[in-house]
C-alpha cells in the first residue's frame, strides 16, 4: 500500500505517533517518515525578505 507524503505529514500534524503510522502502513519505514519531513522542510525554504527603511 502506498501513502502520499501529504498523508504522512497530515497524520504527524494531527498528533498520530510515528509508531502508529508505521503499524498502520507496514510497507512504510521510519526513514520514509523522516524523508517526508525533510521534503516538506525543503519546500518551505525561501529567502527572508526585509523592508528597507528610509
Amino acid at each position: 500500500m502506498r501513502i502520499r507524503v501529504k498523508d504522512v505529514l497530515d497524520l504527524l500534524a494531527a498528533g498520530v505517533p510515528e509508531s502508529e503510522i508505521l503499524a498502520d502502513y507496514p510497507d512504510l519505514e521510519a526513514a520514509d517518515i523522516k524523508a517526508s519531513l525533510e521534503y516538506a522542510a525543503s519546500q518551505l525554504d525561501h529567502p527572508v525578505l526585509t523592508l528597507a527603511t528610509q
